[in-house]
């Protein structure tokens, strides 16, 4: 465990924790979309069990949006619906940062043009500030956060004239997509390459990963050991990376295993688990021979000929599954664990990457793993 991070150097492998993460750090900053629940709102399998054990160990669970459209309100009580039960101030969204933003940089009770929904409109009347709707109500600035899908063409034209007239223009994230419960759709990102486009301005960011999601973050939790928990390497992991902090990468949303071998030095997570019940449990060293060699958990990791190669043998998904149980209960199992094959492989894949991307061709060792270029 490297305490709080090895900030803007980078590593190159995944670290080993002696103790669970849960009593290691004092709090989680919690992704929501592909960490917690699905597009759609279900649950992920063994989310809710992981985090009530970690919470009931005494870990402060914070969960950690750039979704600008919902309320602290309305997200709490969907977690508390999923069975995770939450309150307002456990949830930190990227309306709330750029309304921070906003209000350092602006007289108290000034006007600003909201282009979004009622998160945002909530997170600026908390600061002080008052929302209108039309360029023409003399607004100081424009804010732009994520609408939903039906947020009409119009107030992206109106926040196009006004950043047109030279006002400071903000957005809460630009994420360029969101997932949902029909597929992959355009977010707050596209929408902000709309204005973009029309003005040739560039907003100021507030979101995951730029530092002023993570200062947001910090004062509200006041977390001391924080641990960002989250499923994207450009968003979560980055953003833990740019705050100085450790992170844990959950293979259970959009990031697959040759994309994290590919990953440059700030898209490097410190831990990697499968689902949520990483939390709970200690996580292995990966070791480094003097052949050059990256060990972990009975797997053996090396590069050759332009190739990341693999030794050992990969149990049955449904067998990895059993032994991740017994190993929350102390007992590790006697089979081999994928995931520490990815940790090994990730130490060979950014150890040659240095402080690149990795191109070396890992479809063989993926294969021997049995997870192919998905997720574990």
């Amino acid at each position: 465990m490297t305490g709080f991070g090895q900030g803007r150097q980078g590593r190159n492998r995944p670290d080993g924790s002696a103790r669970a993460l849960s009593e290691a750090y004092d709090t989680a900053l919690l992704d929501l979309d592909g960490v917690v629940y699905y597009a759609g709102g279900h649950a992920i399998p063994y989310a809710v069990e992981a985090l009530g054990a970690a919470r009931a160990g005494g870990m402060h669970l914070a969960y950690v949006t750039n979704n600008a459209l919902r309320t602290p309100d309305t997200v709490a009580a969907h977690l508390t619906e999923l069975g995770v039960p939450a309150e307002p101030g456990d949830v930190i969204t990227s309306a709330q940062a750029v309304a921070r933003l906003i209000a350092d940089e602006v007289p108290p009770g000034s006007r600003i043009l909201l282009i979004g929904g009622e998160g945002l409109r909530v997170a600026l009347r908390e600061r002080g500030l008052v929302p209108v709707e039309s360029a023409d109500d003399d607004p100081v600035a424009v804010v732009q956060g994520y609408g939903g899908p039906d947020l009409p063409w119009g107030r992206l034209a109106e926040a196009s004239y006004a950043v047109g007239r030279g006002l400071p223009w903000y957005a809460s994230n630009t994420d360029l997509t969101i997932p949902s419960a029909r597929g992959i759709g355009p977010g707050n990102g596209a929408a902000v390459e709309v204005v973009r486009i029309a003005t040739g301005a560039e907003p100021k960011v507030a979101g995951k990963p730029l530092p002023p999601m993570h200062r947001e973050t910090v004062l509200r939790t006041g977390a001391r050991r924080p641990l960002v928990v989250g499923d994207r390497l450009d968003t979560d992991i980055e953003g833990a990376f740019n705050g100085g902090v450790d992170s844990l990468l959950v293979l259970t949303g959009v990031t697959d295993v040759a994309r994290l071998l590919a990953a440059v030095p700030e898209h490097r997570p410190t831990y990697v688990a499968r689902d949520l019940r990483g939390l709970l449990v200690a996580q292995p060293e990966v070791a480094e021979g003097a052949d050059g060699a990256f060990r972990c958990g009975g797997w053996t990791a090396t590069v050759s000929g332009g190739a990341l190669l693999l030794e050992g043998e990969a149990r049955e998904t449904h067998e990895a599954a059993e032994a991740d149980a017994a190993r929350e209960e102390g007992a590790a199992g006697g089979s081999l664990d994928p995931l520490d094959g990815v940790r090994a492989l990730c130490a060979a894949a950014w150890t040659e990457a240095g402080a690149g991307a990795c191109g070396l061709d890992a479809a063989k060792a993926l294969e021997r793993l049995g997870l192919g270029a998905g997720p574990a």
